[in-house]
């Protein structure tokens, strides 16, 4: 076998290491996928992204880096560009490589390449108190919460998946009121049918639902529960996961189709659970990165937790 031969070989088996799936990977019993994914020491985590591939992103609120680990070894390493030196909160991944990144109290949002961490297009939403938190991805927009102010800011996706310079801002009106000193909206996902978003408001532990054409909002309707401390959202056909940080609890809601009702179908909660923010997940598993808010000394070591999906 001459050199070249030998690199095809091993290309290959790293291609099929890469694209095998946890529902798989295990042998007499034993799951053979790391459950605890370590990131770098002082990372400050909070969002998480996963494609179609075993592969999760993690900003970092430290210096808005990106760290991409491979969730088959449970080995990673940081983007090759570094942050832009402001935090990266909540994130999600296109089909086209792209990491649509939310800016904390920068008051920004950005698109990253999910391959080298280049920055591709920045947006500065606004210079006001603000905390961009979480965003989420439909065919022809992207749409970012701010905790500290009744907005939406809302990048649009052309047919072919061109990004421009510019960004709307959707006014929030209708049932959500905002108490501009404290956390507001966070978590965002589609309903199922894919005409209006969901938001969770921390705050007050309700759901609301946004008419993305005009920014009314109405009450979930929760059937009597409520979600305190409610942060990221992930949404998967009818089942909505919303993770309370501080609980250290995941809430399985059913939504209606149209998100106008769900109801709590089952919480679940896991002793590695340190003020986990929001999910992503693969396969069978969901995966939670560990913030540790609060921690007395504070925290110098970070993870993500996985697991089995509910």
């Amino acid at each position: 076998m001459n050199r070249r031969q030998a690199l095809t070989g091993l290309a290959a088996a790293a291609a099929s290491t890469i694209l095998i799936n946890p529902e798989s990977a295990s042998a007499h019993g034993k799951d053979l996928f790391p459950t605890l994914i370590p990131l770098p020491d002082n990372w400050l985590p909070e969002g998480i992204a996963i494609g179609e591939r075993p592969v999760a992103y993690f900003g970092s609120r430290a210096d808005g880096s990106i760290y991409r680990a491979n969730l088959v070894t449970g080995a990673g390493a940081p983007l090759p560009t570094p942050g832009p030196g402001t935090p990266s909160v909540g994130l999600k991944v296109d089909d086209r490589g792209r990491l649509f990144v939310a800016g904390g109290n920068a008051g920004n949002g950005r698109v990253v390449s999910a391959s080298t961490g280049e920055i591709l297009v920045s947006y500065q939403f606004t210079t006001a108190t603000s905390f961009i938190n979480d965003v989420v991805l439909t065919p022809r927009a992207a749409y970012f919460t701010d905790s500290r102010q009744a907005f939406l800011f809302v990048v649009p996706i052309g047919r072919h998946g061109q990004l421009g310079s510019t960004f709307s801002a959707l006014a929030l009106t209708g049932d959500m009121v905002v108490d501009p000193l404290v956390n507001n909206a966070n978590g965002i996902s589609r309903t199922p049918d894919g005409r209006a978003l969901i938001i969770v408001q921390s705050n007050t532990g309700k759901l609301f639902r946004v008419d993305p054409a005009t920014g009314v909002t109405t009450t979930v309707d929760l059937a009597g529960e409520s979600l305190p401390n409610g942060d990221g959202l992930l949404q998967e056909g009818r089942t909505l996961y919303a993770v309370q940080n501080r609980l250290n609890t995941v809430a399985v809601l059913r939504l209606a189709s149209d998100g106008r009702s769900a109801r709590v179908v089952e919480r679940v909660t896991d002793p590695r659970f340190n003020v986990p923010t929001t999910v992503a997940s693969f396969g069978r598993r969901l995966y939670l990165p560990n913030a540790k808010f609060g921690a007395n000394p504070p925290a110098t070591t970070f993870e993500a937790v996985a697991i089995p999906r509910p």
